[in-house]
């Protein structure tokens, strides 16, 4: 629920903070003190359009911040948590509008687009009175509400994932289909690529060791005159270096009589010439070996260029024909078994829609019924509030199956007759503010806890009003405060008298300047304002003992 709201800078508003609690809060003053302006400044926190109007004159900048309690909200908090904008069990928004007419909104202390405060005060605040406000305006809105009247919840949720798994079904079906239209011309192209692939019969691996024997094949007369040169330099010619190292063998063999010390690099140097006649000796069979075949030449030439052609026909890379030929198989293979997958997707398709049309219906049906108990009853109450022959119909109007959607087979509409004689009209086709608010309080009413909203704000809901239906009016809002968080402003005695809490709104003037504040009344204040409503300028013993009798009337239920 909401637990303050302060406002500075806003309207003729210099300053004022409100403690709100549970309940019903009513709010009262003389016309012009400013008393719509606490709504105005609710909805502004809640993401209205501003301009720099809204600003006190004077002022660089209007500022606003609301506290709400997230306890008890599980959709408020959710979103919190999605916008990972959540702070434990508080949640302040804050609007600041200059001068000049810019805003900034933030939440939790963190600047948020205007959007998201109006995300927010549609999970936090429904504001009756003016028609932008007014959730109830919404087909939506009013038909979760018919729902929830009618016990409808879960129906609707389990029809709602039917239509998602029917719309899947849907579109993987429409997709094979695609697929089919194309598959003759694809397989033929698949068989094609796959003959290409399969003549040439590329090996894992080949492409890199077709590029080595190339090289070696291209340098194949260098290849052999080097190895065959580094024997004869090593081991064959008159000063090899297999000479010259068996020359200082001797020597050392020599020296090592006369010094032990000189032995192990005589071993070292012995150890060399047999590493260097290992040496030549694989040189020697290496230029022995090495094929200088021109024909195997060309064919791992040919062979290198039919993989290469292939591969830029393909638009891969060479060592990746290997992969696309097992790719295309599979393709090949999927293509192959399209017509069993579409007759699967086909029965899938069919089920999934019979099971949709199934809930639809069922809960088409419950809507039929719970329409009938919800006009009768909010019709009722309508009377009681001062609106002889007024009647709420329910209209529910079957959509075609093409045009089936998440939310059932029905197109939901409350329509209301203000007075005897008026055809019934869409709720947003109500002329009067008065009366719309009227209406909405009746049917909020008989669906208490319908809505999530957890706080309701009813502006001036007892226009046109006074007497016996005033008192019933405020008694419906008494008694919807105690399911939700209820604020009202009022000019009714009979309405402001219930209120669990009473604020009063008072204008201060002096020769340089206009402000409002707000108190919050104790008993002997609230019989004083009560007394001022009822009696006007001139206050006697009689109207604040007509006061006192209304309060404890109140109270006593």
């Amino acid at each position: 629920m909401l637990t303050h709201i302060h406002i500075r800078n806003f309207a003729i508003i210099d300053e004022v903070e409100l403690e709100l609690g549970d309940g019903l809060t009513v709010l009262t003053g003389e016309t012009g003190a400013g008393k719509s302006i606490v709504v105005d400044a609710l909805g502004l926190v809640l993401g209205d359009r501003a301009d720099a109007g809204a600003v006190r004159h004077g002022e660089a900048r209007a500022e606003i911040t609301l506290g709400i309690d997230t306890r008890g909200l599980p959709a408020l908090r959710a979103w919190l948590a999605e916008q990972m904008i959540d702070e434990d069990d508080e949640c302040l928004v804050r609007r600041v509008i200059s001068a000049e007419g810019r805003s900034r909104a933030f939440i939790n202390g963190q600047q948020v687009p205007l959007a998201s405060l109006r995300t927010l005060g549609e999970l936090v605040v429904d504001i009756h009175g003016q028609h932008e406000h007014q959730s109830l305006m919404k087909p939506e809105v009013q038909r979760r509400l018919l729902d929830h009247h009618g016990g409808l919840d879960a129906l609707a949720d389990q029809t709602a994932e039917a239509h998602g798994r029917w719309q899947a079904a849907r579109e993987a079906l429409s997709a094979a289909s695609d697929s089919v239209g194309e598959r003759a011309a694809r397989l033929d192209l698949l068989r094609y690529q796959l003959g290409e692939l399969a003549a040439l019969d590329l090996k894992a691996g080949e492409v890199e060791a077709l590029e080595a024997e190339h090289l070696r094949l291209s340098h194949g007369e260098r290849l052999v005159d080097g190895a065959l040169g580094a024997v004869a330099a090593l081991y064959e010619d008159e000063a090899s270096a297999h000479q010259l190292m068996a020359r200082q063998l001797r020597l050392l063999d020599a020296l090592v009589e006369l010094d032990p010390a000189l032995a192990p690099a005589r071993d070292l140097l012995r150890d060399a010439e047999i590493q260097l006649s290992e040496a030549a000796e694989q040189l020697r069979r290496y230029g022995d070996d090495v094929d200088n075949d021109p024909q195997r030449s060309q064919w791992v030439e040919q062979r290198l260029s039919s993989v290469r052609e292939l591969a830029r026909k393909h638009r891969v890379a060479e060592d990746a024909l290997h992969e696309l030929q097992s790719q295309l198989g599979r393709e090949l293979e999927e293509l192959d078994g399209l017509e069993a997958r579409l007759e699967a997707l086909e029965q899938a398709e069919s089920q999934a829609q019979k099971h949709y049309f199934q809930l639809a219906e069922r809960l088409s049906a419950g809507r039929e019924k719970a329409a009938a108990s919800l006009a009768g009853q909010v019709s009722t109450l309508m009377q009681e509030l001062g609106m002889p022959g007024g009647r709420l119909d329910v209209v529910i109007t079957r959509l075609p199956r093409e045009r089936a959607r998440a939310s059932g087979i029905d197109q939901v509409e409350l329509q209301v007759a203000a007075n005897p004689g008026q055809p019934p009209r869409a709720l947003t086709k109500v002329a009067s503010g008065g009366e719309l608010s009227r209406i909405s309080l009746a049917i909020q009413v008989i669906a208490a806890d319908a809505g999530s909203t957890p706080c309701m704000v009813f502006d001036e809901v007892d226009a046109g009003i006074g007497g016996g239906v005033a008192e019933i009016v405020g008694r419906k809002l008494r008694e919807l405060g105690e399911r939700r968080q209820v604020l009202c402003v009022t000019h009714v005695p009979q309405v402001a008298s219930l209120g669990h809490r009473h604020m009063r709104v008072s204008k201060l003037t002096d020769a340089s300047s206009t402000r409002t504040l707000i108190d919050a009344l104790e008993v002997d204040e609230k019989v004083e304002e009560l007394a001022r409503m009822l009696g006007g300028v001139k206050i006697t013993e009689r109207t604040r003992a007509h006061a006192a009798e209304m309060l404890a009337r109140a109270e006593s239920g």
